[in-house]
């Protein structure tokens, strides 16, 4: 966003910005801001539109935004229903754009065309010079189903190599170009689930296809978690996920326990308040659930396995079991994919 902004000037904008909470001292502070200095274009977060949205806040019967032209978002996936919201109550006749990209590539994927229709839940289509797809596990190109984003031609703006990567840009390679070399195709994959809608041409984001969390666009580590949590005496093992959850990321835990513990409510409030200190209240897992002996997916090479699990959690096929070193361990995660809806 740093590069956005500076990029702005050259235009001859002015730039405003607020650092601080958005929801101080009251929920519309911002607005207050965009009625009083004219501002013309607003860049948000999909978690700042719906909390307004969960506490029915009606911003156009308050405030004079006739000034306001655009709001741009980005950050995390805003639901269709934030679309919405922002049409019937901030302004009907602004330009309301999702955008969707990232700091390694020091741009968009996805995002604005003002000349096209907006439509609720997609971002408008592919970025000028990004020849992004949807994989299938296979490679295979998809529309009109959830698959994951590549870009499967050069781009201006991507990076040539990680600093001080200099065995033939090993970890480069790793991070973005491997994830389907079995299959013969050397294309970048950035992590993220998408459907590219064959009508429309738009994108919708589904969130990060990895291990990273992201609850209110904020990103986190699933180490961070399990190195608090592993460290309690009465768990033996965990699993962390996110699951889209009311326009957000909600994070659901899986706990094995060592012999001769259950997992009571004194021990959930154990873990969260633990997690609370010793990470941040974003780290706090909604729910908790106790998994059964063998219940967490490993590899061979004996890494968790997060991203099979949140593909079931999601309703989406897992297309080899083969690489875990304890496949059944998924049937207990299928068996809970219809309690978690």
């Amino acid at each position: 966003m740093w590069n956005w902004l500076i990029s702005a000037l050259a235009t001859g904008a002015t730039i405003f910005l607020y650092d601080g909470n958005p929801l101080y001292p009251n929920p519309l502070r911002m607005f207050e801001m965009m009625e009083k200095h004219k501002i013309s274009i607003f860049g948000t977060s999909a978690s700042y539109i719906h909390y307004l949205m969960g506490i029915d806040a009606k911003p156009t019967e308050k405030y004079d935004l006739s000034a306001l032209r655009e709001i741009s978002q980005t950050a995390s996936t805003l639901s269709p229903e934030g679309f919405e919201y922002v049409y019937s109550e901030i302004k009907k006749d602004l330009y309301f754009n999702s955008i969707s990209g990232g700091t390694d590539i020091n741009g968009c994927f996805a995002g604005a065309i003002p000349i096209l229709p907006v439509y609720s839940g997609e971002l408008q289509g592919r970025a000028l010079a990004m020849k992004i797809e949807s994989y299938t596990d296979k490679g295979e190109s998809i529309e009109d189903e959830q698959a994951e984003l590549v870009c499967d031609a050069p781009a201006p703006s991507m990076p040539t190599h990680f600093w001080g990567d200099d065995d033939n840009m090993t970890k480069y390679k790793a991070a973005y170009f491997n994830y389907y070399k079995d299959v013969g195709k050397n294309v970048w994959r950035h992590g993220d689930y998408i459907v590219i809608h064959s009508d429309t041409g738009g994108v919708t984001f589904w969130g990060r296809s990895d291990a990273v969390l992201k609850p209110s666009g904020v990103r986190i580590g699933t180490a961070e978690i399990y190195n608090v949590v592993e460290q309690l005496p009465e768990i033996a093992d965990s699993l962390v996920i996110g699951q889209k959850w009311e326009g957000d990321i909600r994070i659901i835990m899986f706990v094995l326990l060592n012999e001769g513990y259950e997992l009571t409510d004194e021990l959930q409030a154990k873990i969260r308040q633990t997690l609370r200190e010793k990470t941040s209240p974003r780290h706090v897992p909604k729910l908790i659930y106790a998994a059964p002996p063998d219940g967490i997916p490993y590899t061979f090479s004996n890494k968790k396995v997060e991203i099979a699990v949140t593909k079931i959690i999601h309703g989406i096929e897992i297309a080899n079991r083969g690489a875990l070193r304890n496949p059944t361990s998924l049937d207990y995660y299928m068996e809970m994919k219809d309690k978690l809806k």
